[in-house]
């Protein structure tokens, strides 16, 4: 999906080298998950069960970031 490829790489691009084991670990957990449960969080309002993936749902849905 395009719009997760944006969201996902976009915070790949600014994140990812600054980001601590914690957070790395969580964006790998991430993405382990299918697509369909990735876009309900990321595009249509679902939140993870996980504290550290909804953290980063946050984070990557943040328009500081």
């Amino acid at each position: 999906m395009k719009e997760l490829d944006l969201l996902l790489g976009g915070w790949l691009e600014r994140e990812w080298f600054r980001a601590d084991a914690g957070r790395r670990a969580s964006f790998e957990r991430l993405l382990e998950e299918q697509d369909t449960q990735i876009a309900a969080w990321l595009l249509y309002g679902a939140r993870p069960d996980e504290p550290p993936l909804a953290q980063l749902v946050d984070e990557i849905l943040s328009p500081q970031h």
